[in-house]
């Protein structure tokens, strides 16, 4: 039921992205008197699911649920319709029309996207509000990891400004260190001393090659949620709601403390485990596993670690944060888009699992519209790439026409096409290949 829920939501929100962008290139070219010949979601190798011609245009679904398309007479599109171009232009046709008339065809889709996306975040603001962690609302402060902690960090530390401005959302740092070039982060450490942090200028490069992408999490009290059946902790005897309070006879208060000192425990000796439950103290003697660890999880109490503050917007107020939300969709994307092109970025690059599974396994239409937002936003990036067979690429040509004056042959813009589907076709190989590879390991 899960993944059928995920599917479910995924080819809406796919469809609804496909129609709304095909649209666009649609209308500016009935506007211009360009004859449409298809209009298709999904493509219709061989078959379609549906079609009905009304006018010239032949609406339709195909079976390969892989992007969709409008076939736009005396275009080298994807159709690679070589007899047609092999006749004279007719009036009808886009290779007819003045340069100008094509750019806006060709930015049709894109635009509406961007627009799309614009819109969703700010009805989004307008319906549910938002919701924010301020700077005082981290109730232990954050847990740092160890290479952070080398930077200057403390376990414990409550961040106070980011490049000299107060957060609005203090669960947004790691997004900041990763995406946007923070170069000083001032926090207050658990003495009380407060110190401005200088974070190294490739610090969101280091994040990634490291898989460190989360280096700041809320401190969680090392109170015991659940125990692995089989496990040391399990077969000593420690039970839900165990609060740890020391480990080697070392005072432990948190989650974090707990991981590190088993972590530190390199060559697996027993440990001695302190434990307060009901009131009385205890001791359990436990040796971690051959992995290390004493199958012990917490599940935060989130009203005892954060305080998560609401705000409502009128309409009006909606429009300047959802304005504001998908510039920051946009430019954080293009941040981590330039992580594509290292050796880990391409054995990381997602397909359809991968964009399907970011949907949750319940039906919530605040996330639902969240991601149709984010992938709209990432759709309209991704399409004016300058690669022959996008949008983009078209538009690389005809503005070289604009410039120049001279127009790309037919043949030039045939062999740039097959050129550009080739490239996409191995992209798209390898990103489902890569989620094909991590769902038989159980990465995905």
């Amino acid at each position: 039921m899960e993944s059928y829920i995920k599917i479910t939501q995924f080819l809406l929100s796919l469809s609804l992205l496909i129609v709304l962008h095909e649209m666009g290139h649609f209308l500016p070219a009935k506007l211009f008197k360009t004859r449409v010949e298809k209009f298709y979601l999904f493509f219709d190798y061989k078959f379609s699911l549906f079609k009905k011609k009304i006018g010239d245009t032949v609406y339709g679904i195909g079976w390969i649920p892989l992007g969709g398309y409008v076939k736009i007479s005396g275009m080298i599109d994807e159709s690679m319709d070589k007899e047609q171009m092999m006749q004279p232009p007719q009036p009808w046709e886009f290779r007819s029309k003045p340069a100008w008339q094509r750019l806006i065809i060709m930015l049709g889709g894109v635009t509406v996207n961007f627009i799309l996306g614009i819109f969703i975040y700010i009805m989004m603001f307008n319906v549910w509000g938002d919701e924010y962690v301020g700077v005082d609302d981290v109730t232990y402060g954050f847990s740092v990891t160890e290479d952070f902690q080398e930077l200057g960090f403390q376990n414990g530390d409550k961040i106070l400004t980011i490049d000299g401005e107060e957060p609005e959302d203090v669960m947004d740092v790691n997004k900041f260190l990763f995406l946007r070039d923070v170069s000083e982060i001032k926090v207050e450490h658990p003495d009380g001393a407060t110190e401005s942090v200088q974070i190294p200028e490739d610090i969101g490069y280091q994040m990634w090659q490291s898989g460190n992408i989360d280096p700041f999490t809320p401190r969680v009290p090392a109170i015991l949620d659940s125990i692995k059946p089989n496990s040391p902790a399990g077969e000593a005897g420690l039970q839900h709601g165990d609060r740890v309070i020391s480990v080697n006879g070392e005072p432990v208060a948190f989650w974090v403390e707990l991981t590190e000192r088993v972590k530190k425990n390199t060559d697996k000796k027993p440990m001695e485990i302190g434990i307060e439950r009901d009131g009385r103290e205890m001791t359990y003697t436990i040796a971690p596993n051959e992995e290390n660890n004493l199958g012990v999880y917490v599940l935060p109490d989130i009203d005892e670690v954060l305080t998560i503050n609401h705000k409502d917007f009128t309409f009006a107020e909606s429009i300047s944060p959802g304005f504001s939300r998908a510039y920051w969709t946009l430019k954080d994307y293009m941040g981590q888009f330039k992580y594509v092109f290292t050796k880990k970025g391409a054995s990381s690059l997602g397909g359809f699992i991968t964009i399907g599974s970011i949907f949750p396994s319940t039906w919530n239409w605040e996330s639902f519209w969240s991601i149709t937002a984010l992938l709209s936003i990432m759709l309209a990036f991704m399409n004016l790439l300058p690669i022959p067979a996008l949008d983009g690429g078209h538009v690389v040509f005809t503005l070289y026409e604009m410039i120049t004056g001279h127009k790309p042959s037919d043949k030039f813009l045939e062999y740039a096409q097959i050129a550009g589907f080739v490239i996409l076709v191995s992209l798209l190989l390898l990103a489902n290949g890569n989620d094909i590879y991590k769902w038989l390991t159980g990465q995905l």
